[in-house]
């Protein structure tokens, strides 16, 4: 339990300043569906102009986009490209923080087991992200409150919403397995960089050529919302896949961990 209680002291900080900025974008851009809405005919010409490849890597509805539920899903994706980030660099960064900092080895002789240093790390990064989620879910409810002018389902609001939990789960186990495989990681925030906007450029790549095998390939279409909206309910595929994804790297990481070589300052 110190353990737990140390990492989110030291992230603490960190998982402020992702929350504010997270709350801060989703204030601002739907702040911005009022004008969406009272000029729907307007916006949808616009979008028109664009060649349907665009619009679709972008995850752009024309029918949907001046209707709450459609623009929340569009502003989402890029929440969830955030939250991904976030997500990631605390994965990556439970091992590789130590070892870089030099005090991986004086850790592991404290009287506690390897299994139980990276126990404590990953429920610090889990608290951390749902610390995050929470304030993200709040402010993004009391605005589509005040911003939408139209009734919209809330069921379906809340569905959308929790996913972002689901989706930094997947990519927070990744990290971690990446921080345990990993011999020397000098800067956590490009590598984090770069595993999630590799996969988002997948998900982009697969809207655009429609293809259903790449779905299986990025964790960014798992809970896709169009979906959502659509059906009411998750994919129960994709659901699958992505516990699959989680236990299998969280395994591995410990499996990894306990054999790995940690050598003395």
């Amino acid at each position: 339990m110190n353990m737990v209680l140390h990492e989110l002291k030291s992230c603490r900080k960190s998982t402020i300043v992702w929350a504010i900025s997270i709350a801060l974008m989703t204030i601002f851009f739907l702040s911005l569906y009022p004008s969406f809405s009272s000029s729907a005919s307007l916006v949808k010409k616009i979008l028109e102009g664009y060649p349907e490849p665009v619009r679709k890597a972008f995850g752009i509805s024309i029918d949907d986009v001046t209707k709450f539920l459609g623009f929340y899903s569009y502003m989402f994706s890029y929440v969830v490209l955030l939250g991904a980030i976030q997500a990631m660099n605390y994965g990556i960064s439970a091992i590789s923080k130590e070892i870089k900092l030099k005090t991986a080895d004086f850790l592991i002789t404290k009287p506690v087991r390897r299994d139980e240093v990276l126990t404590s790390k990953l429920f610090a990064s889990l608290i951390s992200l749902i610390i995050t989620d929470i304030i993200y879910l709040v402010t993004a409810f009391i605005t589509a409150e005040s911003v939408a002018k139209e009734s919209f389902n809330i069921k379906l609001f809340f569905m959308i919403s929790v996913t972002l939990f689901f989706v930094q789960v997947i990519f927070m186990s990744i990290g971690i397995l990446l921080s345990t495989i990993m011999r020397k990681i000098k800067s956590t925030i490009s590598i984090s960089l770069g595993v999630v906007f590799a996969f988002y450029i997948i998900g982009m790549l697969q809207a655009t050529l429609n293809d259903k095998a790449m779905k299986y390939i990025t964790p960014f279409k798992y809970f896709d919302a169009g979906y959502i909206i659509k059906n009411s309910s998750y994919d129960m595929t994709f659901v699958i896949i992505s516990l699959f994804v989680v236990v299998v790297s969280i395994l591995l990481s410990y499996v990894f961990f306990l054999k790995r070589d940690i050598y003395a300052v």
